[in-house]
């Protein structure tokens, strides 16, 4: 049986109103627009899984997924108005709130693990801050599998890609499809293999793992591993809503985050090697790029990264420094 959104949420907000005496636990609910297969999701289950055994019969979290309960854009303002406690995002999809939520998502400032990790370090305080005055707390952060090109020819230079009808799906992507003088092409992920088919666009740059959920194999047949951005999603809880537990809980819920964030990690590594083993499975060519590609890429990302600066203020060109100089 299904029940409709709005049931939803009222039953939600009512079970997290509701008076100590009239329930034997507290009761939370999480949103997060991912599948349950997605790894995000299940780093989610065994987080909440930790803090339910930790709390001893205290807590309950309800994990609603697959954006069945909060679509994506409303997770966020669901945590911030108590609809849920806690949410799960997409940090580059806020840029519009704080440039300083998009730094992710700069073409190559970020291309492994390594550094993804270092510019999530750096970035937490600003990010930290900027939810702190919305009545939000950041649990954690975990990076997507870095982005890659799909092509049906192999590209060896982005001077290849010059006229060509480009897939956008973001601010960052548009921006870098008319620096690179190619037709920016919004197109959402469930309709790329009909776009790739009827030439609606031509190439695009998305993880491995975003080319195995639509299937890439029929519309592309190159794959071209470049690491060109690695965005992050970011757990958040309601301020409200984690201080008014006992302070073990509290810290049992933090040190959970903790090990969620390392965890992730290593699952979101796995996904990389996983999706980009199944598309060369499936018959695509997946080959490094050239030098030359990469000098490309690197040009075009310091121009974005100085247009960037100027959108995000001090603090960006701040964050920006902090993190070449411990590279």
């Amino acid at each position: 049986m299904s029940f409709p959104r709005r049931a939803l949420l009222g039953a939600a907000s009512l079970a997290a109103l509701a008076p100590a005496g009239a329930r034997a636990q507290t009761r939370w609910q999480m949103a997060t627009p991912y599948a349950d297969g997605n790894f995000h999701t299940r780093n989610i289950r065994s987080f909440v899984q930790e803090i339910e055994q930790a709390a001893g019969g205290r807590l309950s979290i309800q994990i609603h997924s697959n954006g069945s309960l909060l679509r994506m854009p409303e997770i966020k303002r669901g945590v911030q108005t108590g609809q849920v406690q806690m949410g799960e995002i997409l940090l580059t999809a806020y840029a519009n709130e704080d440039p300083l939520f998009d730094a992710d998502a700069l073409p190559q400032l970020v291309t492994n693990y390594q550094q993804a990790k270092r510019l999530a370090d750096l970035q937490r305080p600003f990010i930290e801050a900027r939810l702190g005055r919305q009545g939000l707390s950041l649990l954690y952060m975990v990076p997507w599998p870095p982005a890659g090109l799909y092509s049906q020819q192999p590209v060896t230079s982005l001077e290849q890609l010059r006229g060509s009808r480009f897939r956008t799906f973001s601010p960052m992507t548009n921006r870098f499809a008319q620096l690179i003088g190619a037709q920016p092409t919004l197109v959402q992920s469930a309709e790329l293999a009909q776009a790739f088919a009827t030439g609606v666009v031509q190439a695009q740059i998305t993880s491995a793992a975003t080319g195995v959920d639509t299937q890439a194999w029929d519309y592309a047949r190159h794959f071209t591993p470049l690491g060109f951005s690695m965005t992050k999603n970011a757990v958040l809880v309601s301020r409200r809503a984690l201080e008014g537990l006992p302070r073990d809980l509290q810290e049992a819920i933090r040190a959970a985050a903790q090990r969620a964030e390392q965890r992730g990690y290593e699952l979101s590594e796995a996904a990389m090697r996983e999706t980009e083993a199944t598309l060369a499975a499936r018959g695509m060519q997946v080959a490094p790029a050239s030098q030359q590609l990469l000098d490309d890429l690197a040009r075009v990302g310091r121009t974005m990264a100085d247009e960037w600066v100027q959108r995000a203020g001090e603090d960006g060109r701040r964050l920006l420094e902090q993190y070449r100089a411990a590279g």
